[in-house]
């Protein structure tokens, strides 16, 4: 059965009134909440706000880490490499690229010590991708990145703003067994695209699923009263035979009931995509 995980951050209350980011005081709470809450795995964040205090970064951390995994049964299997946002790959001089390549290569071997699976990078908001330039400069990038992922055996995932038929030039650029697409519902109809047209276009390479609902041109929304079109997702993931996870990234409910909020979205999940 698929699994259903969780971005970190979302089963504590947020820090500095952040919709995002790795929750430095509370992060070893999660597990237990997550537990209680019914879910699978957690998808690590590694953003530059908590990197000085991030666990994957000693192998104390990691140490700490694995003994919650295990107390709990809630899995770390993938890491949303946040840092990328404020750092990208795109728009950058040579000299950050290879301050930031260096930096995901360490990314890559921190992971394959936990053990994760992929790593999710995002191309969206201050990273996306906006000019044939930078189309390129990304092919560039990640065919450096990608002989790292071979040595670990970790997947990279992209999450993208690309329309569809772009996401597809990019990938099909790029034919590697470890490159796959992330797939996110919320940031799909906050853009207008449609399921079944994207699919349609590299739904082949849909590797993860991000889980959440935003407005037409706006934010994120409680699942099912956004503009995502879930029935016409979840019709194109079962077209393509999408055995992934899924990774729950929604709209916050009230601080303090972050755990029975959860439980109420892993439903969501699990009547309509899972059942």
């Amino acid at each position: 059965m698929a699994l259903i995980g969780i971005m970190q951050g979302r089963l504590v209350p947020p820090t500095d009134n952040r919709i995002q980011c790795f929750p430095r005081e509370h992060w070893a709470d999660e597990f237990e909440l997550g537990g209680r809450a019914g879910i699978d795995c957690i998808e690590w964040i590694y953003d530059l706000y908590g990197a000085d205090v991030n666990p994957l970064a000693s192998d104390a951390g990691l140490a700490q880490m694995k003994a919650l995994i295990q107390k709990t049964g809630v899995q770390v299997l993938s890491i949303c490499a946040d840092y990328f946002m404020e750092r990208p790959l795109v728009r950058a001089s040579a000299g950050e690229l290879a301050e930031r390549l260096a930096l995901f290569d360490w990314l890559l071997g921190r992971g394959a010590l936990l053990g994760i699976n992929r790593i999710v990078v995002p191309f969206v908001d201050a990273s996306r991708i906006e000019t044939d330039e930078e189309f390129e400069g990304v092919i560039v990038a990640l065919q450096r990145i990608l002989p790292m992922a071979e040595r670990t055996g970790i997947e990279i995932h992209l999450e993208t703003s690309l329309p569809p038929a772009r996401f597809a030039a990019l990938l099909d650029r790029l034919p590697h067994p470890l490159l796959k697409a992330n797939y996110d519902s919320g940031n799909s109809s906050s853009l207008g695209y449609k399921p079944r047209e994207e699919f349609a276009a590299y739904g082949k390479h849909v590797g993860s699923v991000h889980i959440k609902d935003r407005l037409l041109g706006g934010g994120t929304v409680p699942l099912g009263t956004g503009s995502a079109d879930f029935p016409a997702l979840i019709e194109s993931l079962k077209a393509v035979g999408y055995a992934g996870d899924y990774i729950l990234q929604v709209a916050r409910g009230e601080p303090g009931d972050e755990v029975n909020w959860t439980r109420q979205n892993r439903e969501f999940v699990m009547r309509n995509f899972i059942a």
